[in-house]
């Protein structure tokens, strides 16, 4: 475990979800991205992942935040990206969301804003903005394309560079924006993915 001492909230937040049930199923596609790090760690290889969902805007941002802060909690070094098919913005529903889990942000003020995303005092926050997939910041190969909604995995039968491909779709709470139910359910796919994310890098010897 690494000694990173986080947000007093956050750290609740990921005891919380450490605890989590993760249905068998779940599991069971989760094995894939389990077994890509650990092949890549036993090999001594880098291990990068770029979630990827339609705008880059809710689902692929949650996976690559939860991504990097259960490799820095589990000590597995691990490159965490993210991208889309289009570009939109990292929403702020999810970004509130991602508040009240315990994380502090602070924004930028163009249409598209880089979301500086901390979980600790003593580490360099994550950079966060939507883009393309494929765009120049985001690896070319030896890489992971991790599938985080259906409609990506649909319409992007293949990721150049990707030496392997891993579905883990997830529903969208976007369905729910403008809603009385929007922070429920954006927090039930965050708390979901966070869950996830930490029982993956948990499973890597």
């Amino acid at each position: 475990m690494s000694h990173t001492k986080l947000f007093p909230t956050l750290e609740q937040k990921i005891k919380e979800l450490e605890k989590a049930e993760i249905p068998l199923e779940r599991k069971e596609i989760l094995q894939n991205l389990i077994d890509f790090i650990q092949d890549k760690k036993d090999a001594d290889l880098p291990v990068r992942l770029n979630f990827i969902c339609t705008h880059n805007s809710r689902r692929s941002q949650f996976s690559q935040i939860w991504a990097h802060l259960a490799s820095k909690i589990y000590n597995i070094p691990t490159e965490c990206f993210s991208g889309g098919t289009e570009v939109t913005a990292f929403h702020a529903n999810a970004i509130n969301s991602m508040a009240r889990a315990g994380f502090k942000s602070e924004k930028t003020t163009e249409t598209n804003p880089e979301i500086k995303m901390f979980y600790s005092e003593q580490e360099s926050p994550l950079i966060c903005y939507s883009k393309l997939y494929d765009s120049p910041e985001n690896p070319s190969n030896l890489f992971a394309a991790v599938m985080t909604c259906s409609h990506a995995d649909e319409n992007c039968p293949v990721i150049p560079g990707a030496d392997a491909r891993i579905p883990l779709d997830y529903l969208d709470p976007k369905a729910f924006d403008n809603t009385p139910q929007v922070e429920e359910k954006y927090d039930e796919r965050r708390d979901q993915i966070g869950a996830e994310m930490l029982y993956v890098f948990q499973k890597i010897k």
